[in-house]
C-alpha cells in the first residue's frame, strides 16, 4: 500500500503514530493541501510581497490580490475553515479532528502567513471565530461569525494593555474609554474588535470582574493611533495597532455570553490558539531546516577548503535540529490527541508543555538556519529573519512562557503527595522482605 505524499514533509515515524486516527476525508484533504500549498501558495509568495506597497499610506490599505485568488481556489478545493472541529461545533465545524488540523497546520507553517490566510485559517481570526461559535448570541453568530466563516471580513482581538502587566488577565483595568494594543486591527477588512474589559471591578472574585463585548471596527470613538512593529517587521496589512477606545458605546446585544464571563471567555479563546501556533511553528522550523539543508550542499559554497556540509559543527547543527523539531512535533500531537478526547480544559498541561518548547525550539532551528547562509540569513533575501521575528514573539503571546512554565510546574507538584505516599508504602514492603529474609534495613 503506498504511503501518504505527506511522510515527504514531516517523518515516516510521525505519521504512523497518527495514520489510523485519520478519516479517509482527512487523508484526501491532507493530500490536497499539501499539493495547494506546493503548486498554489509557496510559488505566490515573493507575488504577494511584490504586491504589498512600501508606501505607508497604501500599505494600510491594500487587500493583497493574490492571497483573495488564493482563497477563492481553496473555497473550491474544500479547504477552508480546517481549525474548526465539527466534534465541538456542530453547526459551524469541518469534519477534521484537532490531530488531523495539527498535521494539515504543520503544512500551512511552511507557507509564512499567507498560507494560513489562503485557507481562513489564520490568527486572530480563528480564535475569535471559535469564542463567537462557543460563546455567541444568534444574533452575534449571524452578524459576525458567519461573514468570517466565509472570509467575507476580518476581526481584532483587543486583550494587552500599554502600561498594564496584562499577562495576567486579573489586571486588566481597560473599559471602553481605555486603549489597548490590538492584533489584526490594521487590516482594512477588520470589520470587529473582540474587546475584554472590567466591568465589575468591586467583584470579590478576580475572576469576575471582566467581561468581553463585541466593538465594531469603525464605531464612533475607535481611534487606531498608530501600527506596531515587532522587531522591525508590521506584519501589514493585519499588524498590531495601538488602539484609543473613547466613548464608544454599543448595545448590551455586544455583551458576549454575560457580565463577567470575560475571564471564561479568554481561557477557552486561548487554549485551542495557543496549540494552533504550535502546530504551525513545527511547520516554520522545517522549512528553516530545509533551506538549511539546501545551503549546506550547495557546491558553490566553500569554507576553508571544504564543502558547508563537510564541517562538523555544521553536521552537528543539522542533527539538532532534526532531533528538536521531532521531538516538538510529538508533544503538538499529544496536545492535539488530548483536546480531541477531554477538550481544551482537559489538555492545560500537554497545551502549556507545548507552548514554551515549541517556540524556542524553533527559534534554535532557525537561528542556526541563519547561520549557515552568514549575513544574507539576516537580510530580506530569505525569510529566515523574519521567520524568527514572527517566532519570537510566540513566547509572549497568548500567555509569556513564564506563565505557562509556572502552571506546568504548579500541576507537577500536586503530584508530590501521591508520589509520597505510594513511597512509603513501597518501604514499608521493602521492610517486610527484609525482616523475612533475616536482614535489617538501614536506611
Amino acid at each position: 500500500m503506498p504511503s501518504h505524499p505527506i511522510v515527504e514533509l514531516t517523518s515516516e515515524a510521525s505519521w504512523a503514530m497518527v495514520e489510523d486516527k485519520f478519516t479517509p476525508y482527512g487523508k484526501e484533504i491532507l493530500a490536497k493541501l499539501i499539493t495547494f500549498l506546493e503548486d498554489e501558495i509557496i510559488p505566490a509568495t515573493k507575488l504577494a510581497h511584490a504586491q504589498l506597497p512600501d508606501d505607508p499610506e497604501r500599505r494600510w490599505k491594500t487587500i493583497i490580490p493574490v492571497i483573495e485568488e488564493l482563497k477563492v481556489k481553496a473555497k473550491k478545493l474544500g479547504l477552508w475553515n480546517l481549525f474548526l472541529s465539527k466534534a465541538h461545533y456542530p453547526e459551524f465545524g469541518v469534519p477534521l479532528s484537532n490531530i488531523e488540523y495539527a498535521v494539515m497546520a504543520e503544512l500551512l507553517g511552511r507557507g509564512g502567513p499567507m498560507a494560513s490566510q489562503a485557507v481562513n485559517c489564520s490568527a486572530p481570526d480563528t480564535g475569535n471565530m471559535e469564542v463567537l461559535a462557543r460563546y455567541g448570541s444568534r444574533e452575534q453568530q449571524q452578524k459576525w461569525l458567519v461573514p468570517l466563516l466565509n472570509g467575507e471580513i476580518r476581526s481584532a482581538f483587543a486583550m494587552t494593555e500599554r502600561f498594564v502587566s496584562s499577562s495576567d488577565a486579573t489586571n486588566i483595568r481597560t473599559s471602553i474609554r481605555r486603549e489597548g494594543w490590538i492584533s489584526g486591527a490594521g487590516d482594512p477588512r477588520t470589520k470587529v474588535h473582540i474587546v475584554m474589559g472590567k466591568s465589575d471591578p468591586g467583584n470579590k472574585s478576580a475572576y469576575n470582574q471582566q467581561s468581553v463585548v463585541l466593538v465594531p471596527a469603525d464605531a464612533p470613538g475607535v481611534k487606531v493611533i498608530r501600527p506596531m512593529k515587532v522587531l522591525g517587521y508590521d506584519d501589514a496589512p493585519e499588524g498590531h495597532c495601538e488602539i484609543i477606545y473613547e466613548n464608544v458605546r454599543v448595545p448590551l446585544s455586544n455583551l458576549v455570553l454575560g457580565w463577567g464571563k470575560g475571564f471564561e471567555i479568554i481561557q477557552g479563546r486561548l487554549g485551542p490558539g495557543r496549540i494552533h501556533h504550535c502546530m504551525r511553528t513545527i511547520g516554520t522550523a522545517q522549512a528553516a531546516l530545509d533551506t538549511m539543508l539546501q545551503r549546506v550542499t550547495d557546491p558553490s559554497r566553500k569554507t576553508f577548503g571544504k564543502y558547508l556540509y563537510e564541517h562538523g559543527t555544521v553536521v552537528a547543527d543539522i542533527a539538532k535540529s532534526r532531533a528538536e523539531i521531532e521531538s516538538g512535533r510529538l508533544l503538538v500531537l499529544s496536545a492535539a490527541l488530548m483536546i480531541d478526547k477531554y477538550k481544551a480544559k482537559g489538555a492545560l498541561k500537554e497545551i502549556g508543555i507545548a507552548k514554551f518548547v515549541v517556540p524556542s525550539m524553533a527559534l534554535g532551528v532557525i537561528d542556526r538556519a541563519m547561520q549557515s547562509f552568514g549575513a544574507e540569513g539576516l537580510s530580506q533575501d530569505q525569510h529566515l529573519a523574519e521567520a524568527w521575528a514572527g517566532i519570537r514573539t510566540l513566547r509572549i503571546a497568548d500567555g509569556p512562557d513564564a506563565v505557562h512554565i509556572q502552571q506546568v510546574g504548579q500541576r507537577e507538584l500536586k503530584r508530590a503527595p501521591a508520589l509520597a505516599k505510594k513511597a512509603a508504602e513501597t518501604k514499608k514492603k521493602e521492610i517486610a522482605i527484609l525482616e523475612k529474609a533475616g536482614l535489617k534495613a538501614h536506611l
